[in-house]
Formats: structure tokens, sequence, C-alpha cells
């Protein structure tokens, strides 16, 4: 007797482990549609074929999965913003950093908002892949400060930076920037704060070297 073929696999049966990255995929995805109030375990399971219970064997709730959408987001746009700071560029470190950040947060609006306006970081643990795929990435900030000076002190410039940095995109991407100063681009807002930033940098420098 022949023995029968065995059943072919149906599109959305998944190895183990697959079913984690399936689900992040789909849920980046959704939070790039229609944001990151959008991600529901149950509409994530109808559109991958499982069971309403299978999110709950790799994520305890939708928070968790939100951490680890965030979390690969972070280190992918490490990943390509190392790349783009690396290049050959006659801009400065610090002006690329500045426009790389305006152009990820203007082309994912709403991963970025997870990333940088939610409060995730705020409530992860200290070591965890969120909070370490974070710190990764202001790293690359403090890394374009002049090690001339002393830790604190570009750490101090990198802060400041950072923050005026995120603000200025957060602002450009929610469209609230005043009337008034819409005819300054925004692009030209980056490079003015590059430019105070590297001034004080230089400034500090000086006044070190006197001592």
């Amino acid at each position: 007797m022949n023995r029968s073929s065995p059943a072919p696999k149906a599109p959305n049966a998944y190895h183990h482990g697959d079913l984690r990255e399936a689900l992040i995929d789909a849920a980046t995805r959704e939070i790039e549609s229609n944001g990151a109030e959008a991600v529901s375990f149950s509409a994530l399971a109808k559109t991958l074929g499982v069971s309403q219970a299978a999110p709950y064997r790799h994520f305890a709730d939708r928070e968790a999965l939100l951490a680890a959408v965030a979390t690969r987001a972070f280190r992918t746009f490490g990943s390509s913003f190392r790349k783009t700071v690396a290049r050959r560029s006659s801009k400065s470190r610090l002006a690329r950093i500045a426009h790389a950040y305006l152009d990820f947060g203007l082309s994912h609006v709403e991963l970025y908002r997870l990333m940088y306006a939610s409060r995730l970081i705020e409530r992860a643990p200290v070591g965890s892949e969120l909070y370490t795929a974070a710190d990764a990435n202001f790293d690359l900030v403090l890394e374009a400060i002049d090690p001339a000076l002393d830790d604190l002190t570009r750490r101090r410039f990198a802060l400041r930076f950072w923050t005026s940095l995120h603000g200025v995109v957060m602002l450009a991407e929610k469209g609230l920037l005043p009337p008034k100063i819409r005819k300054i681009s925004i692009a030209d807002v980056l490079d003015d704060l590059v430019r105070d930033t590297e001034l004080a940098i230089a400034a500090k420098l000086a006044d070190c070297s006197s001592q």
C-alpha cells in the first residue's frame, strides 16, 4: 500500500519561534498605517490566521508586543543611522545626525511616536532590550561630541542637542510649528541647532585649554 503524501502546510502555519517575529512584523505595519492605538491581539491573530490565544504564548500583553516593536525600530534605525553618519559628506557629523533624525521622523511618523512619545522607555527596566536599544541610539549623538571634553561635559552637550533635535522633529511631524516661522525651513532650523552646538563646543574647548 502506498503511503499518502503529507498534507501541504497551511500558509499561516508557523514553526516554533516564527509567530513572534510575524506578530512584530504585523504590529509594525499596523502602527505605520494607523498608529499604536490600533494594535490589538485579536486583530493580529485574525490577520495571521492563528488562535486568539496564540499571541500570548510570545507576549504577556499588548505593551510587551509594542515594546518589542519599539526595540526592533531602535535597532533598525540605529543600524541605518550609523551607515548614514559613516558616509563621506561635506556636512559635519552632528549635521548628518540631525537630518537623519528628521528624515526618519517624517518618514515613519507613527513608529517615531511609539519610540519617543510613548511611555514605553520610561517603563522599561534598566538593562532590558528596549532600554539598551534606545540608549545605543543616544550613544550615536554622544560619539559625535568632541572627545577632548570631559565625559560629563560631553554628556551635557549630547543631551541638550538630542532633546532640542527631538523637539524640532516632533513639532515638525505634528505640524505644530508656529505660523510666523513657517517660511523658515525645518532644515534651516536643524542647521542652526547644529551650528549653535558646534560653536558652544568650540568655546568650551577654548575655555578649557586656556585654564
